[in-house]
């Protein structure tokens, strides 16, 4: 399984900004895709999921209405279409693959069971 994380910037605060994960090797059953973030200084955490097969999308509070997940199935793509940025969003971005995630694991970086290499965003202010 690879993941290979892409779309990353320097954008000022109001710009968007999608990032794109091309994925290979996934062929599970019950797969999910998320994208989390990690700060300098911080923990790794949630922002968006989806669920391979149907669909199905999960967002952390601090980015419902702003981001907005997707997937390509034909291209195995998934992106993270990223609106109305805000500083407090700069961050090394990852997306990472799950088996078998159960709805209450979905946020949960420990369960995820594949990671891509992180790309960089940067919102000025």
């Amino acid at each position: 399984v690879q993941l290979q994380a892409s779309g990353g910037g320097l954008v000022q605060a109001g710009d968007s900004l999608r990032l794109s994960c091309a994925t290979s090797g996934l062929t599970f059953n019950h797969v999910t895709l998320g994208w989390f973030r990690q700060a300098p200084g911080k923990e790794r955490e949630f922002v968006a999921a989806i669920r391979w097969s149907g669909g199905s999308t999960y967002y952390s509070d601090s980015v419902k209405g702003r981001f907005t997940i997707s997937r390509d199935k034909a291209k195995n793509m998934v992106y993270l279409q990223m609106n109305s940025l805000k500083p407090e969003d700069t961050a090394v971005y990852y997306c990472a693959a799950g088996i078998g995630l159960i709805v209450s694991s979905v946020r949960d970086r420990d369960q995820y069971d594949y990671w891509g290499q992180g790309t960089l965003v940067t919102v000025s202010s």
